[in-house]
């Protein structure tokens, strides 16, 4: 039988945790120091602003500061779901959202693989910088790359059409396609940088795992199902869950960039909406609650999400 702890005991093995812990940290310091700079940038730039959330539920005068202003309690939120717009909007921002789930997520996997199975060392880095490339271009120089692929007189694609005797398409001023042309910029430009983590998650997989695979008479493909997809999963899942998190938060410039008159019914969401509102028209208690409206859904998600992940795979966030 285990002895009890007696009063003494304790307090001796809770000095003796907090001894190891500052020796531990001393022994760290170095990751430690580094660290700050991320730490206080969230400090400063996420979790502070947080209290600015007061707002939703008051009508804030930028005269009268959060103390001088009226509470209004879920008023503004009451607003937000009787606005006659408001189920436009969040039914593009949830449908852009499952897209850029179903077709940008997979895209960096995808590629990852390929590009692992590149052997001459030279052509990989070749590639590796050349799909990495797009990442680092605004996104108002990705509009103008697109507006000038899409356009109806000069663009690629409607001289394309053009030649096989259809008539050119104005893409960017039609609903049906916004869209696709959002999910698919999308992908272009981000999914090569994406490909870093799990290529450090493939480089990481042991060799003597496909050497042994390879002796059992598996080819590439089996390996790749067998030892390359298992391997990756934990990265996979991690990354599956931060990307729900942010599943009502497409980016404002990400599609601001692409929206006109024309294509608005199929392309605005809650963030441009949230610049309208908010910036344009003034209404910062109002906005202020469609945005917290849309962080409270990320955080649930990301809650759902981790529990369903932490029951199946065995991964999970925390």
């Amino acid at each position: 039988m285990k002895a009890k702890l007696t009063g003494v005991d304790l307090i001796n093995y809770k000095a003796d945790t907090k001894r190891s812990l500052l020796l531990n940290m001393w022994k760290f310091r170095a990751l430690y120091v580094i660290a700050i700079p991320g730490i206080l940038y969230f400090i400063i730039f996420k979790y502070l602003p947080l209290a600015g959330s007061v707002i939703a539920f008051q009508n804030y005068n930028i005269f009268k500061g959060f103390t001088g202003s009226e509470w209004v309690g879920l008023e503004h939120f009451r607003t937000m779901f009787q606005y006659q717009d408001f189920g436009r909007i969040l039914s593009n921002t949830i449908l852009l959202g499952l897209y850029d789930l179903i077709f940008a997520f997979p895209a960096p996997i995808l590629l990852a693989l390929l590009l692992n199975e590149i052997r001459l060392v030279f052509y990989k880095r070749f590639l590796q910088t050349v799909v990495y490339m797009p990442h680092f271009l605004s996104w108002v120089i990705v509009s103008g790359i697109a507006l000038g692929i899409l356009s109806p007189g000069t663009g690629i694609v409607n001289q394309a059409l053009q030649a096989f005797g259809f008539e050119p398409i104005y893409f960017l001023g039609e609903n049906s396609y916004i869209r696709t042309i959002l999910i698919s910029s999308g992908i272009w430009r981000d999914s090569g940088y994406g490909t870093i983590i799990y290529l450090a998650a493939l480089a990481g997989i042991n060799p003597d795992l496909y050497e042994a695979a390879e002796v059992d008479g598996a080819g590439r493909w089996k390996q790749t199902l067998a030892i390359t997809l298992p391997s990756l999963i934990p990265t996979i899942m991690i990354l599956f869950l931060l990307h729900i998190g942010r599943f009502l938060d497409l980016g404002f410039e990400r599609v601001w960039v692409f929206l006109n008159a024309l294509n608005t019914g199929n392309g605005e969401i809650l963030d441009t909406y949230i610049y309208k509102a908010g910036l344009l028209s003034q209404q910062y208690s109002y906005t202020t609650a469609v945005g917290l409206f849309k962080s409270v859904v990320g955080l649930i998600l990301v809650l759902i999400g981790n529990i369903l992940s932490k029951k199946t795979t065995g991964e999970s966030l925390y």
